[in-house]
């Protein structure tokens, strides 16, 4: 069975409110899970401790028998030290897209052109 620590979305519309759950990875988002082992609640402030609570203990376990955290798990892991950090690196993140390169060759081309006559 291959499992996952994931977050299943709760809250109304507009308020979410997430379980941290450790479920079968052929099961709905929000459907049937084996344990609950914490909270996330993203409309908290980024320093509150109420924001990410989490049963170490269990995920621990989990992890020992083979579960495989979701990216957004992964980050709260590493935050609470349990994990290595990852190096992430998006380069082309930065870069800007076509249409903007050529905006700014357009717009370097018009300041050329009045600087010359």
């Amino acid at each position: 069975m291959a499992m996952k620590i994931r977050l299943a979305r709760g809250g109304s519309k507009k308020r979410p409110h997430y379980s941290i759950v450790a479920t079968d990875s052929r099961m709905p988002r929000d459907g049937r899970f084996l344990e609950k082992l914490g909270t996330y609640n993203p409309l908290l402030a980024k320093d509150d401790e109420n924001r990410v609570k989490m049963d170490v203990e269990r995920i621990q376990y989990w992890l020992s028998q083979g579960a495989q955290p979701t990216d957004r798990i992964s980050r709260f892991l590493e935050a609470a030290g349990l994990r290595d950090k990852k190096v992430r690196n998006n380069a082309k993140k930065g870069t800007p897209g076509k249409a903007a390169v050529a905006r700014a060759e357009e717009k370097a081309a018009k300041a050329a052109a009045p600087a010359e006559e």
